[in-house]
């Protein structure tokens, strides 16, 4: 099953300053993104929205919003992409339900032959021990 795509409409951008080195650009512009999405208000299926707020993941507020900043790149519209792709990711992350595992007994045969098996390692073995004279 494919995971839902995220709509742009329902996630805030706001843009900041960047952190870091960038000399006088640095000061002067705007270029990080902070992106804000709220899972409960959010148009993704229920079980997905729980899976979601699941996992243990430091960009997800307790309100169950989540906030990721961006500012690997120099130009806003960038940044926002990137964001966007990090969100993406998250919800691909918490779309694939892994498969449940079931239990599983070994067949009759299966038995027979490791018991056998160990039946000849048990005779090899007691070949070995010491050899008592008459």
């Amino acid at each position: 099953m494919k995971p839902p795509r995220v709509d742009e409409a329902e996630v805030t951008f706001s843009a900041i300053r960047a952190q870091g080195a960038g000399g006088q650009n640095v000061n002067k512009v705007s270029s990080a993104v902070h992106l804000r999405f709220d899972v409960h208000a959010s148009s993704l299926p229920p079980a997905l929205k729980e899976r979601l707020l699941a996992q243990a993941d430091q960009r997800i507020t307790e309100a169950g919003v989540i906030v990721i900043k961006a500012q690997d790149h120099r130009s806003q519209p960038m940044n926002r992409a990137d964001a966007l792709a990090r969100l993406q990711a998250m919800v691909d992350a918490a779309a694939h339900v892994p498969a449940v595992r079931r239990a599983t007994k070994p067949s009759y045969g299966a038995k027979q032959r490791r018991l056998e098996g160990k039946a000849v390692r048990a005779q090899v073995k007691a070949g070995r021990g010491r050899v008592r004279g008459e």
